[in-house]
């Protein structure tokens, strides 16, 4: 019994170490919104999607995380083992953002996009308010993967 429960420890923690290891090897790009320019580490696999900015303790001011989906369609984000508030903007196939909802820390509630995104973008919470940013800015600079 004591040696099943230490093999599902290892694993677990083997398991932990590599996702946390996958969020430090991820791609980044510079965008832009506005006048605004950001560094945004890119989630365009399903292991870097399913992780995303789980278990950070800290994200700097103009980073983030965008979020590419294989396919466009109603696509939902929550905060599962996520400790820093955080704001979404949902993006369609032509960069444009169709809606921003604010996220609280630690919660299975599910905020969705409200028609058909391609893309979302995780900034800390009232990233976009503050500047400004609102429904139908565009993104630029915005590089697809070819994943």
């Amino acid at each position: 019994m004591l040696r099943s429960c230490l093999a599902v420890l290892l694993m677990v923690s083997s398991l932990s170490n590599t996702g946390e290891a996958e969020d430090q090897s991820l791609p980044v790009v510079k965008l832009s919104i506005l006048d605004h320019v950001i560094t945004v580490e890119l989630a365009d696999t399903t292991a870097a999607r399913t992780t995303g900015l789980m278990y950070r303790t800290y994200l700097p001011e103009d980073s983030g995380m965008l979020f590419v989906f294989p396919v466009a369609g109603i696509h939902c984000m929550w905060m599962k083992d996520t400790t820093l508030p955080l704001s979404v903007a949902f993006l369609d196939e032509a960069k444009e953002i169709i809606n921003i909802a604010e996220m609280t820390p630690e919660t299975l509630i599910p905020h969705c996009s409200v028609r058909a995104a391609r893309y979302a973008l995780e900034m800390n919470t009232g990233w976009f308010a503050a500047r400004k940013i609102e429904v139908g800015d565009q993104v630029m600079q915005l590089l697809d993967t070819g994943r």
